[in-house]
């Protein structure tokens, strides 16, 4: 969607495909004519890519985003409904289709302009350049907390507004009164002083001919019905009657399933298996050598588990057959220490001069961290269900691109995207995995050798085992002290830069900084896990600083706040979350409380942990006091249930998440031994809100970086155990306990 700012131009309306459409006029090309097709039924008026109405007067915002539980087409639709003012009751969903003229450019727009404005000469190109770009890459991503920030933001509120100025305007020429006189509201148009009314879906077509405004009026959060409100979520009763569809749920006429053993070993190959099916293998209907796995097609999932089992199937070795958990973090260390040797460590950020300041310095703290290798264990198994037939080919699935799905797809079987339909469902758990295409891909390669469609099913041990990780890392950090306790010099040489690419940056303010990082290679295959690099930065500068507090002989919250002075936003955040966590109160005896601060994604999230370790050694999170500069939170509800999300999540890889490489393969198979929160280990989490008047920040991401510091920094004040590498399962607690009892 183009972002509609003030300076945006919105196209005159065409008729295209038996539908009225207004386009949206951006260079290169008019797009809602292409899709009109795609998204309309008989009689339905298009208004926009984002928006149609119906003769019932039904408005259906038409979102361009998977929905994996966080509630993003409720939140998009009223985004567009309030700037419409549609009849809340009267609005509809539908998830864009997997095609070209959806690909997400607001979204890439946004992740590299952020919310900046251009002149309006540049603006067409700018976005004409955006588009191009994510057609070309196939972009139609779900992620990066980017579905309200960007697609609500500069799409859906954009497409509202203009829509409602044309209706206006249709009613102003239909009645010939001044569009001054008007009034929208809830889904209908009026002229008091004439007594006369109309329903949007009686003006749209006229509409369609009302030359569009170029600067469509945007509301202010004063004139906000819907935003800011909590609204039922719009996939509620669906999910509780059972009658919304995950991939798991789809099941077509003559449809198979399969399932498949992939090699151990990262980039090993099949060397060896019989294809040929067993005489006593009942409803065993095809074994297939893909390569670097083996699938096995049969008449239900259970049948093709346990045939699969029972193959006799070799692999190929390879260089990292032998590798172990300490042969990876020994690499690493020597990939370190070459680097910074030679010199070839790359350069994140630098300010004055380290070196000189750290030899002035009062006091020198040194820290190094080691964090694991994390699975994604979604809830829902990863699957798949594809048929090709008649030189085309449809898939089933959930799928956080559903455009990357397709390209996937038509270039495996060297067809063209057109003939590919991908059908995608709701998401049972994505955080990042369900934008790989791997699952997709091979079971379109299963599809193509039999008639009939097919489910693959992933088992969880294939699931945890094959996963695409988060990655493995260390860190260096070396900071200076002055006398009075402040930092006068800040160092910290890390492993891998992915994205976002501000996740290394210190949020505090220190004069003279150098933060380096290296990148060595690494057999395992790393993919986009909840909150990408943040989560990985946000425990490594979130403990340094901590452990700078307490050489300064400071409480860790007002060391804080002194080093973020410069900053009204953190500075707020960490006035409520001292009151709303009752920072200074007393706590039972082996409790301890531990605070941690981020920006990410657009919001600012602070935590306070309060845990207890008891004799044993064992540490229970009680209580977390979870307070957010969400800029504006859209939906209250909905935001805070994507912190309590971000928090479980990032809790559970902090205190045993876990991914070990024995001989070359995880040796983690299933949720015994990769373990993910339960409720009975759940803490009680009470999340405060605060509305700055920034724009809508992400919610979905923000609150995983701070939960594992908030909670290490904890035990950390109840016991004096500084825990550096996790999982914190991995560190004897009892000593420690024991000391500080």
């Amino acid at each position: 969607m183009k972002k509609w700012t003030r300076r945006a131009f919105i196209g005159t309306g065409i008729l295209a495909s038996g539908a009225l459409v207004i386009g949206v006029a951006i260079r290169p090309g008019n797009r809602s004519s292409k899709v009109a097709g795609l998204i309309a039924e008989e009689g339905e008026t298009v208004m926009n890519i984002w928006l149609k109405i119906s003769p019932d007067n039904t408005v259906t915002a038409i979102i361009p985003h998977a929905e994996m539980g966080q509630g993003v087409h409720t939140t998009l639709a009223m985004m567009l409904a309030d700037e419409m003012d549609a009849d809340w009751s009267k609005v509809k969903f539908m998830e864009a289709p997997a095609d070209k003229e959806y690909a997400n450019y607001v979204v890439a727009k946004g992740f590299i302009a952020g919310n900046k404005t251009f002149p309006k000469f540049l603006e067409g190109t700018i976005d004409g350049v955006f588009l191009t770009a994510v057609k070309s890459m196939n972009f139609q991503i779900t992620g990066g907390s980017a579905s309200v920030r960007f697609t609500g933001q500069q799409g859906m509120r954009i497409a509202g507004a203009a829509a409602k100025a044309m209706l206006l305007q249709a009613a102003s020429d239909t009645w010939k009164v001044p569009v001054e006189e008007l009034k929208a509201e809830k889904s209908t148009i009026s002229h008091p002083a004439s007594n006369q009314t109309a329903t949007f879906a009686e003006l749209a077509q006229a509409a369609a001919k009302v030359k569009a405004p170029k600067q469509p009026r945007l509301k202010t959060p004063e004139e906000f019905t819907l935003m800011g409100t909590s609204q039922p979520r719009l996939d509620i009763a669906a999910k509780v009657t059972g009658a919304a569809k995950f991939g798991m749920d789809v099941i077509l006429p003559n449809m198979k399933y399969a399932t498949i053993k992939a090699a151990p070993v990262f980039g090993a190959r099949v060397k060896t298996v019989d294809t040929s099916i067993p005489s006593d293998s009942e409803g065993i209907l095809k074994v297939l050598n893909l390569e670097n796995a083996v699938a096995v097609v049969a008449d239900g999932f259970w049948q093709a588990k346990s045939a699969i089992g029972r193959l006799n199937i070799e692999f190929e070795s390879t260089e990292n057959d032998g590798k172990s958990q300490d042969d990876i973090f020994n690499g690493y260390q020597m990939a370190m220490d070459k680097a910074l040797e030679e010199g070839s460590i790359e350069e994140h950020f630098r300010s004055g001069d380290v070196l000189n300041a750290l030899s002035e310095a009062e006091t020198i703290v040194e820290a190094e961290y080691q964090l694991p290798f994390l699975a994604h264990a979604t809830m829902e198994p990863m699957n798949c269900t594809a048929w090709v037939h008649d030189g085309k080919c449809e898939i089933w699935c959930g799928s956080q691109n559903p455009l990357g799905a397709k390209a996937a797809v038509a270039e495996l079987l060297d067809i063209s995207p057109d003939q590919v339909t991908v059908h995608n469902q709701l998401l049972g758990g994505g955080f990042g995995r369900r934008s790989e295409t791997d699952v997709i891909k091979q079971a379109v390669a299963i599809a193509k050798e039999v008639d009939y469609p097919v489910k693959l099913i992933w088992s969880r041990e294939e699931d945890t085992q094959h996963d695409v990780y988060r990655e493995a890392t260390i860190s260096r950090m070396k900071a200076g002290l002055d006398e009075s306790g402040n930092p006068v010099a800040y160092s910290h040489q890390f492993l891998f830069k992915h994205h976002p690419p501000e996740a290394a940056d210190l949020p505090y303010s220190v004069p003279n900084q150098l933060i380096q990082f290296t990148s060595p290679n690494s057999f395992v295959p790393w993919g986009n896990w909840r909150s990408v690099d943040h989560s990985v930065h946000g425990f490594l500068t979130e403990s340094f600083i901590d452990e700078l507090a307490f050489a300064a002989k400071k409480d860790p919250l007002a060391f804080r706040k002194s080093l973020t002075q410069d900053k009204p936003r953190f500075q707020k955040v960490l006035d409520l979350i001292q009151e709303k966590s009752d920072w200074n109160s007393p706590l039972p005896t082996n409790w301890g409380r531990g605070i941690a601060i981020a920006q990410s994604f657009g919001s600012i999230v602070a935590e306070v942990a309060e845990v207890e370790v008891n004799v044993e050694g064992k540490v229970k999170v009680h209580r977390v006091v979870c307070v957010a500069d969400a800029g504006f939170a859209i939906h209250p509800d909905g935001f805070k249930a994507q912190m309590e999300s971000g928090i479980i999540y990032g809790l559970a890889a902090a205190m045993s998440g876990e991914i070990t490489i024995e001989n070359g393969a995880v040796a983690q198979s299933n949720f015994h031994d990769y373990q993910v929160t339960r409720m009975s280990e759940a803490p009680k989490i009470e999340t405060h809100i605060i509305n700055s008047g920034n724009p809508p920040g992400g919610a979905g991401e923000p609150s995983t970086p701070v939960i594992a510091p908030a909670v290490t920094n904890a035990i950390f004040n109840a016991t004096g155990a500084r825990i550096r590498q996790l999982p914190i399962s991995k560190t004897d607690l009892r000593v420690s306990i024991q000391q500080a009892t």
